[in-house]
């Protein structure tokens, strides 16, 4: 299987070099034309998650032998989360829930970035090549990232994430960081200053300077295609587990609800119908920042507007990276029209599509999206009715489940973060504003996880909870201009 980037063919690589390299020389992401032709019969899947993500890697990530892949998995979910399910699927009200944060950071990207560290380093041996990532994050991918990566042998991390742009607890979670090998950065500007920071990195000198110290330049984001891979597998996971628990027969549809703002999570899920998870409709929610719902409702993508910070950040994204996947495969696999549409919105900030593609979208993404009040008022309602405490991005996607739900298709909504990673939120949306006795926003935050944890009665994740005794190793802010140094900074600890 050979992968190549969504705008051109012209670089064509194994699975294993795709994920080393992570972003395209050109710029583009990693893809394989032999997708549309993979196959996994959802009822053939045994051995619990770790089954289901042997199958699906190996499909996906086929130059990696069954050792390789089988120990990967053993080493990123055999005791690393605490569920035993890894990601089980309970009930809300009516629906389901996709419960994607028991691992050790309490957000959904630890089934993936637990997993992406053991890929690399199964690529790595016997290379004598060492790796430098630099991820830009939102809020959770980077803590999550730190943390499977942190003091893994030939790897170094850079994390950038925007000043002012994350919760409390995700700032902390980053701030206290153990490793020898890590650096954190909090960048001055917005998630999108963040990011097109770091995939300038890919086509500045800096490349070729760590290159000549045989140390390759890469990426932990949802670009990568090791990132994606692994989010596959839960989608085939929940349905074997609805399957098991006689909520559906072989072979029925069902529904997902994804609470995204660059796209992986949910393109995830299509990868999952594309090789054979009976799935009708996959639902984009967004928050106060709609571009992709404004997408798939118009065809028309436009970054050209402010970014609203949220009480959901992890979707506050105007370039949603991972579409360009979407509209590559979609669009007959064109990697000319994908191109030209990439330039568009870099250098206009605006792309349009045929009314024909914007179809064949429609034919299997559905939208939505909430404003913070609604959002608010969401939480306080999962609370009264199904007695489920949820975080804020979960929330936008039950109350848009809600309203696009069909009774004779079971509808699965993805919970993507512990609800204490966003306590004053919830707190607030729940009882009203807390008479703080605290003077920073981080013992701020322990003061609302506590009154939170009394309240409702739910415990906190101990790796959040455990934050209050940390110390903090990375507190400066930088410009975006010094992200190179960081970079650097990261590689001079290898």
């Amino acid at each position: 299987m050979r992968y190549h980037s969504t705008r051109s063919l012209d670089q064509q690589l194994t699975s294993r070099e795709a994920v080393l390299q992570g972003l395209a020389a050109d710029g583009g992401l990693f893809v394989t034309d032999e997708l549309p032709e993979l196959h996994i019969d959802p009822a053939s899947l045994t051995g619990g998650y770790a089954g289901a993500a042997r199958r699906v890697l190996g499909t996906l990530l086929s130059d990696f032998s069954a050792e390789e892949i089988a120990g990967a998995v053993e080493a990123a979910y055999g005791n690393t989360f605490a569920d035993p399910a890894v990601t089980p699927v309970t009930k809300i009200g009516s629906m389901h829930l996709l419960e994607l944060y028991h691992g050790p950071t309490a957000a959904f990207k630890d089934v993936a970035l637990q997993m992406l560290p053991q890929l690399m380093s199964r690529a790595l041996a016997g290379t004598g090549r060492r790796l430098v990532i630099a991820t830009a994050t939102s809020g959770d991918t980077g803590k999550a990232a730190l943390e499977g990566f942190a003091d893994v042998p030939g790897i170094g991390i850079a994390v950038f994430y925007p000043d002012g742009g994350v919760s409390a607890i995700q700032r902390l979670q980053m701030a206290t960081q153990k490793g020898n090998n890590v650096e954190v950065a909090a960048l001055r500007g917005n998630f999108d200053d963040a990011q097109s920071a770091v995939k300038a990195l890919f086509a500045s000198p800096l490349k070729a300077e760590l290159a000549a110290r045989n140390i390759t330049l890469t990426s932990a984001n949802s670009i990568n295609i090791g990132r994606l891979a692994p989010q596959v597998v839960y989608y085939f996971d929940a349905y074997r587990q609805l399957a098991e628990a006689g909520v559906i027969r072989q072979g029925e549809r069902i529904d997902f609800c994804v609470p995204t703002g660059n796209y992986g999570d949910v393109l995830a899920g299509w990868f999952a119908k594309t090789l054979g998870l009976p799935v009708r409709r996959l639902i984009v929610a967004s928050n106060a920042n709609h571009v992709l719902s404004d997408f798939l409702e118009t065809g028309v993508y436009d970054r050209r507007r402010d970014l609203v910070r949220t009480s959901s950040p992890s979707m506050d994204i105007l370039v949603s990276s991972n579409l360009e996947r979407a509209l590559y495969y979609l669009d007959d696999m064109d990697p000319v029209r994908t191109a030209a549409r990439m330039a568009a919105l870099k250098a206009d900030g605006i792309y349009r599509i045929e009314p024909e593609l914007l179809d064949k979208f429609r034919a299997v993404y559905g939208c939505g999206w909430l404003d913070d009040a609604e959002t608010s008022d969401a939480v306080r309602e999962a609370w009264e009715t199904t007695g489920r405490l949820i975080d804020p991005h979960t929330a936008v996607a039950w109350k848009i489940a809600q309203e696009q739900a069909s009774p004779e298709v079971p509808m699965v909504v993805l919970s993507t973060a512990s609800p204490f990673k966003f306590c004053r939120d919830v707190f607030n949306a729940l009882y009203g504003p807390l008479k703080l006795k605290s003077t920073t926003p981080e013992a701020a935050a322990f003061e609302y996880m506590d009154a939170l944890a009394d309240s409702t009665g739910v415990e906190p994740p101990q790796c959040l909870s455990a934050l209050r005794t940390q110390s903090v190793r990375f507190n400066a802010v930088y410009d975006v201009d010094q992200a190179p140094e960081r970079v650097l900074a990261a590689a001079a600890k290898l």
